[in-house]
């Protein structure tokens, strides 16, 4: 422990411990999740407050090992035990991002769109120029300054511990975790749990487009990803068919006709939701070409669109009512 107060030391970070913790100092792996409380003050004799996470709705999170822009916080939580509150008073080398990351904290606090911006070099210079939209942010950025960051260490969550968030996952993560959010997401449906189940297929659909985005279009890669995606599009279709999301219905049984025009799954339950908006002659076109590709469907498409007969008879009769109660 005192190896790493003078390795801070030695990096111009003074640590002063407020209160000491519980148990042992933990192990801090890439992947680990931190939760805490910041407060920021500037270094002046009055300790001038800037910034206090307890205002906000809920803790800071940090993933260790995802390059968070603020490098001093990562560095100096990993000399922290579970409930310890300390004060790490920190050279100007340490804080210049900090008006950077603080708007963004703000923002997002405001419930403000966040923007990722870059943070090199010209991408800061373009910030002190254009200003932050708050004058002691931009006073930090015209004139960098040591800060005292004062943090308590909620809790720490090992990589296993927790379910990783899309954002926070690299490629091969996200890779694996598509298949387990289908199988997760086909045993929400088996057992009617229909929110989550769309909840799991629409995760695993996220990760698969990021993954996608990474290659070209028509490459191998690329196209075994696709085909993992138009599986996924026809479970989370049919979900939302029984959730009564029709149009969503729509748009993603088209994308999976457009590479597979044949596709019955895609162009049965395309046809059911067309059906349900109204939506007569798609509705048919649909049906029958189905009951085309796949004869053992004549029976239910015979059914659906003799349904879908009576409902339109149904209507218009329930219209002509109408307009002679109006005009009678």
């Amino acid at each position: 422990m005192a190896e790493a107060f003078y390795e801070l030391q030695r990096e111009g970070i003074l640590k002063k411990v407020l209160y000491g913790g519980e148990g042992n100092l933990p192990a801090f792996p890439n992947g680990a999740k931190a939760f805490f409380h910041y407060r920021v003050t500037k270094a002046d004799e009055e300790k001038t407050l800037l910034d206090d996470s307890r205002h906000a709705a809920k803790p800071m999170e940090l993933i260790f090992g995802k390059k968070f822009k603020m490098e001093v916080w990562e560095k100096v939580l990993q000399t922290m035990k579970v409930k310890e509150v300390a004060e790490y008073t920190c050279e100007t080398k340490h804080c210049a991002i900090y008006p950077v990351v603080a708007k963004s904290l703000r923002d997002i606090q405001k419930g403000k769109r966040h923007s990722h911006g870059n943070n090199h070099c010209c991408g800061m210079m373009a910030l002190a120029d254009q200003g932050m939209g708050y004058p002691d942010l931009n006073e930090l950025m015209k004139t960098p300054q040591p800060l005292i960051f004062t943090l308590e260490l909620l809790s720490l969550e090992q990589p296993d511990q927790y379910e990783k968030e899309s954002w926070s996952m690299d490629e091969k993560e996200k890779l694996e975790s598509v298949p387990k959010l289908k199988m997760a997401g086909n045993a929400a449906y088996g057992e009617g749990k229909l929110d989550e189940a769309s909840e799991k297929y629409a995760q695993a659909l996220s990760m698969l487009e990021d993954l996608m985005l990474l290659e070209k279009p028509g490459e191998e890669e690329w196209v075994k990803l696709d085909v993992l995606k138009r599986g996924l599009l026809l479970n989370f279709s049919q979900c939302k068919l029984k959730q009564s999301d029709f149009y969503t219905v729509i748009t993603h049984t088209t994308e999976v006709l457009e590479k597979e025009p044949a596709n019955v799954k895609a162009l049965y339950r395309r046809a059911k939701a067309h059906a349900a908006v109204w939506n007569a002659k798609e509705a048919i076109s649909d049906f029958k070409r189905a009951a085309e590709i796949d004869s053992s469907l004549e029976g239910a498409v015979k059914k659906e669109l003799a349904d879908l007969d009576k409902r339109i008879k149904d209507k218009d009769e329930q219209e002509k009512s109408r307009l002679k109660g109006m005009f009678g």
